[in-house]
């Protein structure tokens, strides 16, 4: 079984890790660059691919047989725009069941100042938050078991082959690190692509519980 790397071990591989994060800062500046090159022709070609006799000084001749985009023929439905009467919501709806209901009780009459300890209770106003609930780090230990057979032999249980040291991270919490790791831009890129996969997430009704 491998020993656990020493720490002058860790620090040689976070300065591989660090010239690596460097390289690839470097090609991301690079590779920006690029794109806004790219971005500025593209619009100069799009600039260029809408200009008709009616908006540059090409000769009518030059426009072939293409045509005006036609307007639309639609006429005005008279109705405000957005969800109409009798259209079903997509917004966030409350649980009947809540897994916490925090209680906030009135101390004393705002008008007389008397006590509200054991008044009547005439009604509550519901409002709830839909949050997740904090993460902490689950140790799971693997005990490798040896026995004795009554021959002498003894023969120890073999466990998962990617856990093969005695203490190390699991593949959930080292990805997490890698992504700590990445340049800034990279973490950008990546929280970029995950809130456009996400951005359905606002329309999500909350689930009801049964």
């Amino acid at each position: 079984m491998p020993d656990t790397p020493s720490i002058v071990e860790l620090l040689e591989r976070l300065l591989v890790v660090e010239a690596e994060n460097r390289r690839l800062a470097e090609e991301n500046q690079r590779q920006a660059a690029d794109i806004r090159r790219l971005v500025e022709e593209n619009a100069e070609l799009r600039r260029r691919l809408g200009q008709n006799p009616r908006n540059s000084d090409r000769p009518p001749s030059s426009e072939g047989l293409a045509k005006p985009t036609p307007k639309s023929l639609r006429g005005k439905s008279g109705r405000k725009p957005g969800g109409q009467p009798g259209h079903e919501g997509r917004t966030l709806r409350q649980v009947d069941r809540p897994d916490v209901v925090i209680r906030h009780e009135p101390e004393a009459c705002s008008s007389c100042g008397d006590s509200l300890v054991d008044a009547i209770e005439t009604g509550v106003i519901r409002r709830q938050v839909v949050e997740i609930p904090p993460m902490r780090a689950q140790v799971t230990e693997h005990q490798l078991v040896t026995r004795q057979c009554a021959c002498g032999q003894r023969v120890t249980g073999v466990g998962p082959a990617a856990v093969d040291a005695p203490v190390q991270y699991g593949p959930r919490l080292t990805a997490i690190i890698v992504y700590l790791m990445l340049p800034s831009s990279a973490r950008r890129s990546a929280s970029l692509t995950r809130s456009r996969t996400c951005s359905g997430c606002r329309s999500v009704r909350a689930p009801s519980r049964p």
